[in-house]
């Protein structure tokens, strides 16, 4: 069998280069394609592989995916140490590969960290695109880490947010958060004392934190609030209180995933206080038009993710397409 050589670009992205090729605005489009493609059975996402290193208090999660639509394979590599934040170092760390599907070859590679919470922004913010009231202007942040800035950028996105309260058990941090925030969005950024201060006059909560138990009571939460969760990717661990939880019209990204990785959801079931059937829908099939979103203004609605690999393929799609035509990056030889 004779073998044809030939070249194929291979394109590597810095982290700045992806913030460059994949706005907000990009990201949110990106993502409500890929939860329709994931909810309509399109995209072929194994279970993400976990591992723990419980000596260095870290998690390795390796992430497939696998889009006809897109004609491409994803791959993810992401690694989570809590100790880092201590020595100044990133809790997130992370690379994405994409590969051409037809013909097997490397595409492009990467920094994920930067790609990850822009892609967790834009997929809560097709989720509050649907789910939070139209009228929604003010936001309450649990967290004033990079995943929090993005989960506010995106509710930016697609609603007129006009002031923002952040709460974290780090005061000095959340203030540094709020300053950089006001600078960036140009909405108003106040930092919260308590958890119910937080929630006081929320029309959206986003809460993006490496908390193991709720971060506030579910008595703070007003009737017509709409919730987006994603800090816990741990069975046994969960930001959002039970009670919230049995209260809500709750949708997921994927059904299976949730009930293996959501904590909100596997503790809530196992504390007898709801069942399967109380996951009202995947997003995607809200998107896709299959089943409704918010039925009521004073509804509390609940987003849980536990983030998708189809869903860093996306992203990566649009940092490739975007990132080539924009000239960002670099082009090496395999």
């Amino acid at each position: 069998m004779q073998t044809i050589e030939f070249e194929q670009p291979f394109h590597v992205f810095s982290a700045s280069d992806v913030r460059t090729a994949l706005p907000m605005e990009e990201s949110v489009k990106a993502m409500k394609a890929a939860y329709q493609e994931l909810s309509a059975g399109g995209a072929t996402v194994p279970l993400r592989t976990h591992i723990a290193l419980q000596q260095h208090a870290a998690d390795v999660l390796v992430m497939s995916c696998y889009s006809p639509r897109l004609k491409q394979v994803g791959l993810k590599i992401i690694t989570l140490h809590e100790r880092n934040v201590d020595v100044g170092l990133p809790y997130i760390q992370a690379t994405v590969m994409v590969v051409d599907a037809e013909r097997g070859t490397p595409l492009a590679l990467m920094s994920g960290a930067v790609l990850t919470a822009i892609r967790t922004g834009g997929g809560a913010g097709a989720a509050t695109d649907v789910l939070a009231r139209s009228n929604a202007t003010r936001v309450a942040l649990f967290g004033s880490g990079t995943q929090a800035a993005t989960q506010l950028e995106a509710m930016c996105t697609v609603r007129p947010i006009r002031h923002a309260v952040v709460f974290d058990v780090d005061h000095s941090r959340a203030g540094r958060f709020a300053e950089r925030m006001e600078a960036e969005l140009r909405i108003e950024v106040a930092v919260a004392a308590t958890p119910a201060a937080a929630l006081a006059e929320a029309d959206i909560v986003c809460t993006a934190t490496t908390a193991r138990e709720p971060v506030f009571d579910d008595r703070d939460v007003a009737p017509g609030t709409h919730i987006n969760a994603i800090g816990v990717y741990k069975p046994h661990e969960r930001e959002i209180p039970g009670a919230t939880v049995a209260r809500a019209r709750v949708v997921v990204d994927e059904r299976s995933a949730a009930w293996q990785e959501a904590g909100e959801l596997v503790l809530a079931r196992r504390e007898g206080l709801i069942s399967e059937s109380h996951v009202h829908a995947e997003i995607g099939e809200i998107l896709a038009g299959v089943k409704p979103g918010r039925q009521a203004d004073e509804e509390i609605t609940l987003f849980k993710s536990v983030g998708v690999a189809n869903q860093d393929l996306a992203a990566a799609h649009v940092v490739l397409e975007r990132g080539a035509r924009l000239g960002l990056g670099a082009e090496v030889g395999l």
